[in-house]
């Protein structure tokens, strides 16, 4: 299933396609340094002994497939050290990774994951609101599960998304622990016979965070063990490529059918909240070369009490005073500093508009030219 591609020196990269076959092989053949972001959820060698039956006598539905059993830790740890490397070579200079685990796995994974030369960002804990109980009471519930959020190497720039993060989290910053429920109802997606189509499928709000705080739109989204394609399914709606890899054809089935049935949302709703850092940066003399301002008109301070005329090469005047916005108001108002943006106001129809709204209107003008 191959929607797109885009060409990286001489290959071409897959875009929104699930290939097939193991993982380490398949992202060996992809163009180095072509990736933005991985999400991986790695088989977590669960070491399940026989069977495991509820209190009252029924069998429950654990992780018993092929695809999680190794022999021994040391096959595992290969197998890891492996798909890690192999990772690392497809991600892009500021390109970052997602792994998740259980206790069974994560520790282990962590060790590697440094020692393979990526940096740590974040462990994150997703708690879950309704976890599977110890049916044996022999433990406590296995109520968490971590995820390590990690840079390339050490020093390289990355994509974080504070102020996304903080929207999603009602105007808080966003913590290390996520509160979130595992995958169930509706959005467990079953096979033809009416049965769950894979045990350890993640919820859509997971990687709904992961991704709007770590990635951007039209940034390329690589999972290598797809499952039933929870990732492709959230990069396609929020605008992002997804490259997802699985060698198990049940799964590719199962992800291709749901992949067909997901929709983009629109243009406006995948813009989301950025820091004032990270906006362009817009000069006040842009909005008199626009006409936005003119030559000669008057700017009054927000609070009333000071005044200033624009001249044609974008400083103010006021009472002898002349300079930028900035300096002009920090000269007025006997401040070291000023930030001009907030402080200056224009009269427009008979009601003092901020000049800051200029700035906002060709910042969003910027926002929506194509890439």
């Amino acid at each position: 299933m191959m929607n797109s591609t885009k060409a990286t020196g001489a290959q071409a990269l897959p875009l929104n396609t699930i290939l097939s076959g193991d993982c380490v092989e398949v992202m060996n053949g992809l163009p180095e340094a072509s990736v933005d972001l991985i999400f991986a959820d790695p088989p977590y060698n669960l070491q399940l002994r026989g069977d495991l039956h509820r209190p009252e006598g029924s069998q429950v539905d654990a992780v018993d497939d092929a695809w999680d059993s190794f022999a021994s830790f040391d096959a595992y740890d290969g197998f890891t050290r492996s798909w890690l490397t192999a990772a690392r070579r497809v991600l892009k200079p500021g390109g970052a990774i997602w792994v998740i685990g259980s206790y069974h796995n994560i520790f282990r994974v962590g060790a590697m994951m440094q020692n393979a030369g990526f940096w740590i960002l974040n462990d994150v804990v997703w708690r879950k609101t309704n976890p599977m109980p110890n049916f044996r009471g022999k433990r406590l519930t296995n109520a968490h599960e971590t995820m390590i959020w990690a840079s390339r190497e050490e020093g390289a720039r990355y994509t974080f998304n504070y102020e996304a993060l903080k929207s999603l989290n009602d105007g808080l910053q966003m913590r290390s622990d996520w509160v979130l429920p595992i995958c169930n109802g509706h959005e467990r997606v079953k096979n033809d016979a009416g049965e769950k189509a894979h045990p350890t499928q993640k919820p859509e709000s997971l990687l709904h965070r992961v991704l709007v705080g770590s990635s951007n739109p039209g940034d390329v989204v690589l999972d290598p063990f797809f499952g039933t394609g929870t990732t492709g399914a959230v990069a396609k709606m929020l605008g992002r490529d997804y490259i997802g890899i699985e060698r198990e054809a049940a799964y590719r089935a199962v992800a291709e059918k749901r992949l067909a049935g997901v929709r983009r949302y629109d243009r406006d709703s995948l813009q989301v909240s950025v820091s004032r850092r990270a906006a362009p940066r817009i000069p006040f003399g842009q909005l008199i070369e626009r006409g936005m301002l003119r030559p000669g008109e008057v700017l009054t301070s927000a609070n009333g009490k000071s005044a200033a005329k624009v001249r044609a090469d974008g400083t103010l005047v006021a009472d002898g005073v002349n300079g930028s916005i900035h300096q002009v108001g920090a000269a007025l108002e006997g401040a070291p500093s000023c930030n001009g943006w907030t402080y200056w106001c224009i009269n427009r129809d008979g009601k003092r508009v901020p000049i800051d709204i200029f700035r906002q209107q060709i910042r969003a003008e910027l926002a929506e030219r194509p890439n």
